[in-house]
């Protein structure tokens, strides 16, 4: 069965525009709490959001759509995508809900679920719930309706759950770091993890006001980071996104490190310290060079599909536990259920403190093949897949490259554009190939 509302990462798209308006959320809600119901005698769900003046009426609708299916609910307020993870888990509730459109401006919206155990909810639960909407909504009537209330202590819970995946043996006494929430989910906790641990905290994006979300701050534009870095004179800064589910690190020297980089850094700490990584999973877009360097210490590297998801489901399925992409989701099981920006960041420092190396020095060898990435955007209903010439050029393209790089075409899962990535050895050859081929794309 083909998904007419789930992507990669929930439900998402612009505010007021169908499916991310009230009446769409309310009978999700309601479709939700129904499949629910199914295997549950009493539901709670937890329904966190980040800081887009959206989230207060979407958060209201899924409040009552759950609610009309009988099923209770907990709002957390302004909390991480994996913090909701996290106190699904931990108070043994239903489901978790998180109502973000993650690293979008925003004027977008979204939705996304966590299981019980905190995971990402599998295609075939997506697909249950597809089925439900299509269906006329039940109501229940007063005697079974959901209830709903406060969670108020949700980010101090969370906060000591983040601090609690750093070692007891180590403190960043010392280090002065700048934090950047994004003026995103995290900003009133985040910093707090850093300073609770020794830190020195210089705060930047922290000061949300509804519409200023991602908003030339955050993991997508580190350059506010690396900027406050220099102003500083910190020793490192680290930037989250809108939920706070991925990270940028820059060093004191304003180096900007992006999540390639940073898993090979976890991933050398976990063998310095005696402890078996039997496998890391990467993406379709991981840079050649980090896989190379990973294979070059004996450990397995395999590929999936772009989105945290499927790298979590690669993960599961061989029983291994550090993987992640580029922009900076990163994932250790063994710390938590999903993706976490401040948990992942926590373990860089840690391999950082443990060393006594810089990034730098961690890294010494592995030097990135040069990426040029091209967001196209479609137009409505352009088919990119019937593009012959497309496909004729990126032929002609990975035979020039051969063994010196690759050519990797894909559609965004959480919004309408077509991404062009051309890797090679040489930076001049990836921007002219990848210009060719997306020249090709907007003349169709």
């Amino acid at each position: 069965m083909s998904r007419k509302y789930f992507g990669t990462d929930g439900i998402r798209g612009a505010v007021g525009t169908y499916p991310i308006t009230p009446d769409f959320v309310l009978r999700l809600g309601n479709a939700v709490g129904r499949v629910l119901r199914a295997t549950h005698e009493r539901p709670v769900v937890l329904i966190g959001k980040d800081t887009r003046i959206s989230g207060y009426m979407l958060e209201s609708a899924l409040e009552a759509g759950l609610n009309s299916a009988g099923v209770d609910v907990m709002l957390t307020g302004p909390l991480p995508t994996p913090g909701v993870a996290y106190l699904t888990r931990a108070l043994r509730l239903s489901l978790g809900v998180v109502i973000s459109a993650s690293h979008n401006p925003y004027a977008d919206n979204g939705i996304k679920f966590f299981s019980a155990r905190g995971e990402k909810l599998p295609d075939a639960w997506e697909e249950e719930v597809e089925a439900a909407l299509a269906a006329e909504p039940l109501w229940s009537d007063s005697s079974a309706l959901g209830r709903a209330r406060r969670l108020n202590d949700a980010p101090g819970r969370y906060l000591e759950f983040c601090k609690s995946t750093f070692s007891n043996d180590l403190s960043l006494k010392g280090l002065k770091i700048v934090v950047d929430g994004a003026n995103g989910a995290a900003y009133h906790i985040a910093p707090d993890v850093f300073h609770e641990l020794g830190a020195e905290v210089i705060r930047i994006g922290c000061e949300p006001d509804g519409y200023n979300i991602n908003d030339g701050v955050g993991a997508t534009s580190p350059q506010a980071l690396v900027d406050a870095v220099k102003l500083h004179r910190a020793d490192y800064g680290i930037a989250l996104d809108g939920d706070a589910d991925r990270l940028q690190v820059v060093d004191g020297a304003g180096r900007l490190y992006n999540g390639d980089e940073l898993l090979y850094v976890m991933v050398v700490d976990r063998l310095a310290h005696g402890e078996t990584v039997p496998g890391v999973v990467g993406t379709l877009m991981t840079n050649m060079a980090v896989e190379v360097a990973i294979k070059r210490k004996g450990i397995e590297f395999v590929r999936a599909k772009v989105g945290d998801r499927y790298i979590l489901e690669e993960l599961s399925r061989r029983g291994w536990q550090l993987g992640g992409e580029g922009s900076g989701h990163l994932l250790a099981l063994d710390r938590h259920t999903t993706g976490d920006g401040i948990v992942s960041a926590l373990q860089v420092l840690q391999a950082q403190q443990r060393s006594c190396k810089s990034l730098a020095e961690l890294l010494d060898g592995v030097e990135l093949f040069p990426q040029t990435l091209l967001n196209i955007r479609l137009a409505p209903g352009q088919d990119w897949k019937s593009n012959q010439a497309l496909f004729a050029e990126e032929a002609r393209i990975n035979a020039e490259l051969g063994d010196t790089g690759r050519v990797l075409i894909r559609a965004s899962g959480t919004e309408p554009l077509l991404r062009v990535m051309v890797e090679a050895q040489d930076a001049d050859v990836a921007r002219r190939c990848a210009q060719r081929l997306a020249d090709l794309v907007a003349q169709a």
